[in-house]
């Protein structure tokens, strides 16, 4: 990490899913421009990455990472393809794939091959990998969060998202059995790991993040830390995404107007808080 002011609280904000549709990534380009984020992950299976991977030519202060997926799109490999023949050849949701997982139908190789896959197909294009997560947060599943560590490692990529639970109001069945799953999954992963993630916000307002949180969460963080706070900004486009779970959950443009307003910065302000970036080690937990 950088080196931190005694009296600040280091943040890392980390735009999840570039590469996801189009008018995403150019709301998170945006809001790079005018210094809202840290980081991005890249989403390396997108249809138009080519395209898009083009846009962060002028984004020189934003580190980025992938973002591995196994729930989203095609896969790049052919054997994890014929893996997902009952889907025609797509990644299913998140618990479909995590079921094929459990159950053995898709083993560890294919998910190695793939995740490989994902990552050379950055590598190959020149970009410089400071971390990695997952759509959906599918590293964290206790079978597959050794093997992101693995990867990470073999790959040189100092960092490794370690997604933790947030039981904050209001606690709905769906948030409470999301907090549960998740707890249970970093207190398994932590068991791995010899190395430290920076200190993960924002689960408890994934997709929906608003100032009355941020007010909140800052609130109860402690100075000389440094943390990362997930967020999901992004333009809107009907003609690209049309999913109605994924317009339940998610407000993109919101999301957008909070990080690169007035308010947000009056807040950094009042708490003390710096944007700073991932250093070039892993740092201790």
């Amino acid at each position: 990490m950088e080196r931190m002011d005694k009296k600040s609280i280091d943040l890392i904000i980390n735009a999840d899913d570039y590469g996801y549709f189009s008018c995403i990534s150019r709301g998170i380009i945006a809001a790079a421009r005018l210094g809202a984020l840290s980081a991005t992950g890249i989403l390396a299976n997108g249809a138009q990455l080519q395209e898009q991977l083009s846009w962060l030519e002028d984004c020189e202060n934003l580190d980025l990472g992938i973002h591995l997926t196994l729930s989203y799109a095609k896969p790049l490999t052919s054997v994890m393809a014929d893996k997902l023949e009952p889907w025609n050849g797509h990644f299913p949701g998140a618990f479909a794939i995590a079921g094929q997982i459990l159950s053995g139908r898709i083993g560890l190789d294919e998910v190695r091959a793939e995740w490989r896959a994902q990552i050379e197909a950055l590598l190959d294009r020149g970009l410089a990998l400071r971390f990695i997560n997952s759509h959906e947060h599918i590293h964290m599943l206790p079978m597959l969060f050794p093997l992101a560590l693995e990867l990470a490692e073999q790959y040189r990529i100092p960092h490794l998202r370690l997604t933790r639970a947030e039981w904050l109001p209001p606690f709905s069945l769906s948030a409470s059995l999301r907090n549960a799953l998740v707890q249970t999954m970093s207190v398994i992963a932590q068991r791995h790991r010899v190395v430290q993630a920076p200190l993960f916000l924002g689960l408890s307002r994934s997709g929906r993040l608003d100032l009355n949180y941020l007010e909140k969460r800052l609130a109860t963080l402690q100075p000389r830390s440094t943390y990362e706070l997930m967020c999901h900004p992004g333009y809107f486009d009907p003609a690209e995404i049309t999913d109605p779970h994924l317009l339940a959950y998610h407000a993109w443009e919101k999301e957008l107007a909070l990080l690169t307003g007035s308010k947000i910065q009056e807040v950094f302000e009042r708490f003390g808080v710096r944007l700073v970036h991932y250093g070039p080690n892993l740092s201790k937990l």
